[in-house]
């Protein structure tokens, strides 16, 4: 987003950001602006943020932190709240940089007290420079958990072990994909060096973990893990940190019916763009992690894409400016993406996620299990939307952000489809939760 709007602004376009956060950064660099205190403990991809949002800061765009976008419509106008007032921004082209969100893993005691993403974690650390007390357990597939595994260690903190989900034998999938990954040598060699480290560090390792439960009355006390020769142990745990991949934020582009594809690769729904980011809405883009997880480096590269394209298409760039921009940067992103389908191959979510035990709370917002939308599966062959009428899953306020894939993937389970066959959610606005005091305060603005 903020790549976006520097390269929009650069082309003499007129620019307004809208930003969830209190300030700019993301989720990547959340707070970077704010201290250098944390700086060796994140290392030096997040300082990097730092000298990306100067110039974002510098750019001149119009910026409204602490601000959220609830409904868009076509044309466009966008439905805005900040500050408990809601307004009316009225639009050529929308850039949506929405980013990715933890793929959810359902599994029994999810929803205890102490149990927490590896990225609520993350935010914690970068926000308010906490870290849990005591030690605790991660668990988890994907460079994420190994990353922040030694940022927590860094940090002062203690684990108590490292449950590795990753499936064992997945590097002979991952394999083939190895030659294009070595153009991308930064990206190969950071995975391979954090799982060297966790090899040599003196954190205790159980691989080949399948599934993972906790238990407890009020917050967890303890977890049980199962590996794949089938022994179950059960340890006591005060934190238990949970991470199995990303996937896009994709309700903002559902919502406007952009059509969308289903990425094998990484078992989730992404836009279907153009080189551009260009969605089949006309003048509607996603970049970022938004349109495919492809990591911070390839989201600023999307945004400068997007912004370029826009400035084209109201005439601020010429055709042989914007080749010759856009050239350069294709160059730099094919590099960036050449070690995802490595990396994808290598860190494929277990199955077992996708296939929760009957007793699950599966859609948090409305307390829906598996089991509940396991019996209505085969009722007529229904989809993701008539589970949703009938059981009020995905109709919280995350509006299936936690329970939409698990629904989509149970129904194809039990209906022995594909779940690109089996769909999603119809997403419909408000995108979050809106207030009656902020539908009074909406009026048509003077000026766009």
């Amino acid at each position: 987003g903020m790549a976006a709007a520097i390269t929009a602004r650069d082309c003499g376009l007129e620019v307004l950001v809208i930003d969830d956060q209190p300030a700019p950064g993301g989720q990547i660099w959340r707070s970077v602006e704010l201290t250098t205190r944390r700086d060796a403990i994140l290392g030096p991809p997040y300082v990097e943020g730092r000298t990306v949002t100067e110039a974002f800061r510098a750019s001149g765009a119009h910026y409204l932190p602490g601000a959220q976008m609830w409904q868009v419509e076509p044309g466009f106008r966008a439905f805005v709240s900040r500050d408990r007032q809601a307004q009316i921004v009225h639009a050529k082209a929308i850039i949506l940089a929405t980013g990715a969100q933890e793929r959810p893993v359902p599994f029994p005691g999810w929803t205890l007290p102490g149990v927490l993403t590896v990225g609520a974690a993350h935010i914690l650390l970068k926000n308010a420079g906490q870290i849990p007390v005591g030690p605790v357990w991660i668990a988890g597939s994907g460079l994420s958990p190994l990353a922040f595994a030694f940022v927590l260690l860094r940090a002062g903190g203690k684990i108590a072990g490292f449950l590795d989900t990753t499936p064992a034998g997945q590097w002979r999938s991952a394999l083939p994909h190895l030659p294009g990954a070595l153009r991308a040598p930064g990206e190969l060699s950071k995975c391979l060096g954090l799982m060297a480290r966790l090899r040599a560090s003196r954190v205790t390792t159980i691989r080949g973990v399948a599934d993972v439960e906790a238990f407890g009355t009020d917050r967890i006390e303890g977890l049980r893990y199962r590996t794949r020769n089938g022994t179950t142990t059960s340890v006591a745990a005060a934190t238990l940190l949970v991470h199995e991949g990303f996937v896009p934020n994709v309700h903002p582009a559902m919502a406007l019916d952009g059509a969308m594809t289903w990425n094998s690769a990484q078992d989730c729904y992404q836009p279907a763009v153009d080189r551009w980011g260009e969605t089949s809405v006309a003048n509607l883009y996603v970049a970022g992690d938004g349109a495919g997880i492809a990591g911070a480096k390839a989201a600023l590269l999307r945004g400068q894409l997007a912004a370029i394209r826009v400035a084209e298409k109201g005439g601020r760039l010429t055709e042989q400016l914007v080749s010759a921009r856009a050239s350069a940067i294709d160059r730099q992103l094919r590099r960036e993406l050449a070690a995802r389908p490595f990396l994808d191959a290598l860190f494929q979510p277990r199955p077992q996620i996708f296939s929760p035990v009957d007793q699950t709370i599966v859609c948090r917002c409305e307390e829906i299990t598996a089991g509940e939308i396991r019996s209505l599966a085969n009722i007529g062959c229904p989809g993701p939307n008539q589970i949703k009428a009938a059981t009020r899953a995905g109709m919280g306020p995350c509006q299936g952000r936690q329970c939409g894939y698990t629904v989509t993937r149970i129904l194809a389970e039990a209906q022995k489809r594909q779940p690109s066959d089996v769909g999603f959610f119809h997403v419909r606005p408000p995108l979050k939760p809106v207030t009656l005091g902020e539908l009074a305060s909406l009026h048509e603005p003077v000026a766009s």
